[in-house]
């Protein structure tokens, strides 16, 4: 596909198995063209519609009319956790582009986020930050190290057109986990689709695990106040979800044939009409859309279902980061885009609607259910602000945005999370292959496995 953003594929070959597309110039921004500083942006993960991509080149058009000493050269680019250190050692990374909170500590503990704290504070966003997203990018000095710009909570996703197959309301999603096996067996029996599929390789097993636990009151990790963190993974709330996929697959018959999804690929599949329900982050129906050709009509969403005695809802999201190579002049225009691209519109009424119209002209989605990184009360402001360009079906998912204020915030482990989710995918895996696994005997080993991760 070519897209009309001017994006730099050089490099194609070398870095295919870490799905991403990077430009050709060096790590640092270019001065050669005209004097101006050349930026390297992120924008979307390949394989991204034609019309996102008329999106951006007119965002980039206005960008660049207020502030022409600014050339920003769009990057394909997707965050994968088991290779995005080899795209950050090798250099390959644009100047400005984005990781989940999730990653923020282990990346600027490591001196691979650049410090952008008097940059925040001129803005004026420190203080306007969720303190617990901002204290996501801060180091133990109080340094800030990103933009949050955008948090999600764990919804679950359903295929309205197969709900109506199965002989169920597209507007009453399940609300407990019985439930949700009810309608997964439904929709098995009645159209031959997987009735509910779940991630369970490249980290997201491990990720999609512990949202699980969280939904049933459990935790996989707990912070010490000595700053160290002790693995609780070994609990009736994973337990009980491990037994979930268990018999989803190995009694029912509708957890599907495909058990080696990630984020990636089970977009895919649902945006093809071959899963019934799933669970990802709130904001995944503008990649659906854009990435992966979903028809938004068959596209509902609602809150996870939580029970237990201290149920919550795994949260997460992703800051704006700059890489700490580039040299002052391009961190300085660095900045510049951030602030313009990401921040503006989530508190200027003006630039949110500039961006809402640019984005609706285009087909790009507008409206995606989203957490606040600001307050909800700006949150929700925002919203009336950019009312007439909302194309989103948000009367799809009345089911999450009239019930997630009502279900409590967890943010996912702290400490060596990456790898502890790749830890868990071998988990998660092994009760997908293995009807005769041993949930008991898997759980106290990653325990103790994920312990050893944590005290090194």
């Amino acid at each position: 596909m070519k897209s009309p953003a001017r994006v730099l594929l050089a490099g194609v070959a070398a870095l295919a198995t870490v799905g991403a597309l990077v430009g050709c110039s060096a790590p640092g921004g270019d001065d050669s063209n005209d004097g101006k500083v050349e930026l390297r942006v992120a924008t979307f993960p390949p394989g991204a519609d034609e019309a996102a991509y008329t999106a951006f080149a007119d965002q980039e058009k206005q960008f660049e009319k207020e502030h022409p000493d600014i050339d920003i050269i769009g990057v394909e680019y997707e965050w994968e956790g088991p290779t995005f250190a080899v795209q950050l050692a090798g250099g390959s990374l644009p100047d400005v582009f984005t990781v989940p909170f999730t990653d923020s500590k282990t990346l600027l503990e490591n001196g691979q986020l650049m410090d952008v704290t008097a940059e925040v504070e001129e803005l004026g966003y420190e203080d306007n930050f969720n303190p617990i997203i901002l204290d996501g990018v801060k180091d133990a000095d109080g340094n800030i190290f990103g933009f949050p710009r955008q948090a999600y909570a764990m919804g679950l996703h359903y295929n309205r057109d197969l709900f109506e197959q199965a002989g169920l309301d597209p507007d009453q999603p399940p609300t407990t986990w019985d439930e949700v096996r009810e309608y997964a067996q439904q929709i098995h029996d009645a159209t031959g689709k997987a009735g509910y599929a779940q991630m369970a390789i490249n980290n997201t097993g491990g990720w999609q695990l512990t949202a699980q636990t969280v939904a049933r009151g459990g935790r996989t990790q707990v912070d010490n106040q000595d700053g160290s963190a002790e693995s609780t993974i070994d609990n009736d709330a994973t337990k009980a979800a491990l037994q979930f996929l268990h018999d989803l697959k190995w009694e029912d018959d509708s957890f599907g044939a495909k058990v080696d999804l990630d984020w990636g690929t089970i977009n895919q599949e649902f945006a093809a009409g071959n899963i019934g329900m799933y669970t990802s982050g709130s904001d995944v129906y503008t990649a659906l859309v854009r990435d992966f050709g979903l028809d938004p009509a068959i596209y509902g969403l609602g809150v996870v279902p939580i029970e237990g005695d201290d149920p919550g809802t795994l949260g997460g999201g992703d800051i704006a980061v700059i890489s700490p190579t580039v040299d002052d002049r391009t961190k300085e225009a660095a900045v510049t885009w951030i602030d313009w691209y990401y921040m503006q519109k989530l508190m200027d009424e003006d630039a949110a609607v500039v961006d809402a119209k640019t984005l609706a002209e285009s087909d790009q989605a507008v409206g995606t259910p989203l957490l606040p990184v600001l307050s909800r009360e700006l949150y929700e402001e925002s919203l009336t602000w950019i009312e007439p360009y909302i194309n989103v079906p948000r009367d799809q998912m009345t089911a999450f945005t009239d019930n997630i204020w009502e279900q409590t915030p967890v943010g996912e482990p702290k400490q060596q999370t990456q790898e502890v989710y790749a830890l868990l995918d071998t988990v998660v895996q092994t009760v997908l292959t293995d009807e005769n696994a041993d949930i008991d005997a898997l759980l106290a080993q990653a325990q103790t496995d994920a312990q050893a991760l944590l005290d090194e």
